[in-house]
């Protein structure tokens, strides 16, 4: 498990093509609640999202060990479905769900634990029950049509549901919940203008 000094950093992986928006309300309301984000890369070099940014790995995924972790995030990217590359990304989620250390994967980045069998025997959603059915996964009778699907350690959601997707990674490490979590998600998914007078009472 990890260590008590270590249960305040997230890791957020980052590669080439990642799709950029689909992260970010989960990885700022984390760091506006107290957590370090780092990001992980392939390798220390730079990469480029689907929107131009450049970002600096903080580390290379070689050098990332569960046991420093209180979450790894996986977005979706053009290149889960363009061959094998980010497979290391997948391999270790399942060092990290083996450690017990929660994983968080939306869009593309199911496919990719679809195909190392970490969705085989538990619920989840993504894109589409097509598009994992692609993947020659084994785990179709799993797949919940629902925005994010949080089962143990593991939260999995379609690349529409980045304020879900937020939701559910947000309770699952306690930034928020309860009521308060509710009225996050009424405000940033619905635009419930009562919620952010709960959200900030």
């Amino acid at each position: 498990m990890p260590g008590t000094d270590d249960r305040r950093t997230v890791h957020l992986a980052v590669y080439d093509t990642l799709a950029d928006w689909e992260t970010g309300h989960a990885t700022a309301w984390l760091a506006r609640s107290g957590f370090e984000i780092r990001t992980v890369g392939p390798t220390t070099d730079p990469v480029t999202s689907i929107g131009g940014l450049r970002v600096l790995p903080d580390l290379a995924l070689a050098d990332l060990r569960p046991e420093d972790s209180a979450l790894l995030i996986l977005p979706g990217a053009d290149l889960w479905d363009a061959g094998d590359e980010l497979a290391p990304f997948a391999a270790t989620a399942r060092a990290f769900l083996d450690a017990g250390v929660p994983v968080a994967a939306i869009c593309g980045a199911t496919a990719g634990l679809a195909r190392e069998g970490l969705l085989d025997d538990r619920p989840h959603t993504s894109a589409a029950p097509f598009y994992l059915a692609a993947t020659g996964y084994k785990g179709g009778e799993h797949y919940v049509g629902a925005d994010a699907v949080t089962d143990g350690d593991l939260i999995t959601a379609g690349p529409t549901e980045p304020v879900a997707f937020a939701r559910e990674v947000l309770g699952k490490l306690g930034a928020f919940e309860g009521r308060r979590l509710d009225a996050w998600y009424r405000l940033f998914h619905h635009s419930d203008e009562a919620a952010f007078e709960e959200l900030n009472a």
